[in-house]
């Protein structure tokens, strides 16, 4: 069955099967198991960059970077255990080895800065304005491996940044890591696998895999399967959040990449238009309610005497009903938000 689920990623739309002959499907409302099994965010991070730029090439001139300007903070929960977190919060920090507290640990530095930093089995993700994360495995001796262009490869640290800032992701993940020695040979281990034999979709998922050894980061790790047991907590500010759900891991990644290359600002604003719309939406429907507080009204004075009205709330014990729940579920370009 896996097999199948990782044959199926390399087909394009026009090989999928259909249940309409001329290629399209009629869009009859949520359909479960909807995902990016075509997308790879790593060629479309290629695509924007100018391609003069190649690893070794000349790297474009380094841009004032702001995290917490441009990114955006958010949780990732296995059903009930937090596996990821990305937040400018020290109290939500585990702290980093060799450091007090977890300050800093979302800063950037320059290419040469992380020479200094880095260990072997480090993680380290390169960040910049409206690109897609670049995630490497430092190997030792300046030396990293990384997923590029559907090729495993093994270059510079200083040439895979192509003059993007980046840190030390080791603390973004909460899974047990992997001994430095198993994440570096699990790394070099796949050194020229490239196009077909690839089993991950982007440098976050292959970096994430050497180190956690976790079969969730590959293609066709997961069933898409029943409830999506994946909750992707976006912040929209100081007590505001909003929830996705997702059937697998690497769902949930592409989702989360493309909310780092969009930006927060950008999130903020598709999030916020997409809420008022199901808001509006449900302000209607709550009208149009049989059990609606002004319709229970009119229709208990029916039965009263003239001149009183009974609210719906002093109705007597025994015709109380339960309060009513509202659970909802919407896809909106193709991602599910709950």
């Amino acid at each position: 069955m896996g097999n199948q689920v990782e044959k199926l990623t390399h087909l394009n739309y026009k090989e999928v099967p259909t249940a309409d002959p001329t290629g399209m499907d009629r869009d009859e409302g949520p359909r479960i198991g909807v995902s990016y099994i075509f997308s790879n965010d790593d060629d479309e991070l290629e695509q924007q960059q100018d391609s003069g730029h190649d690893l070794g090439g000349e790297h474009p001139a380094l841009q004032p970077y702001d995290p917490q300007l441009h990114e955006v903070e958010c949780s990732v929960y296995y059903r009930d255990e937090c596996i990821y977190q990305k937040s400018f919060s020290e109290e939500d920090v585990l702290p980093e080895e060799g450091e007090e507290g977890g300050r800093g640990h979302l800063s950037t530095y320059t290419p040469e800065n992380l020479l200094n930093r880095c260990k072997p089995g480090d993680l380290v993700e390169f960040v910049c304005q409206a690109q897609y994360p670049h995630w490497v495995v430092y190997v030792g001796d300046f030396q990293v491996v990384h997923l590029h262009r559907l090729e495993v490869v093994n270059s510079f640290l200083t040439d895979a940044s192509q003059g993007r800032r980046g840190r030390i992701a080791n603390q973004l993940y909460r899974y047990k890591p992997l001994s430095p020695a198993t994440v570096v040979r699990n790394a070099l281990e796949q050194v020229g696998c490239k196009d077909r034999d690839l089993s991950w979709r982007n440098s976050e998922c292959f970096a994430a895999w050497c180190r956690y050894g976790k079969r969730e980061f590959k293609i066709g790790g997961e069933l898409r399967i029943g409830k999506q047991p994946y909750r992707l907590q976006i912040r929209l500010g100081d007590k505001r959040s909003h929830t996705l759900e997702f059937q697998s891991l690497e769902d949930l990644i592409m989702e989360k990449r493309r909310n780092d290359q969009i930006g927060r600002a950008a999130v903020i604003q598709e999030l916020s238009s997409h809420l008022q719309a199901a808001e509006e939406e449900d302000d209607e429907e709550e009208e149009d309610h049989p059990h609606h507080p002004e319709k229970q009204t009119s229709e208990l004075n029916k039965h009263q005497p003239h001149g009183k009205v009974i609210h719906p709330s002093e109705k007597e014990v025994g015709l109380k009903e339960p309060p009513l729940t509202c659970c909802r579920s919407y896809y909106f370009l193709g991602r599910l938000y709950v």
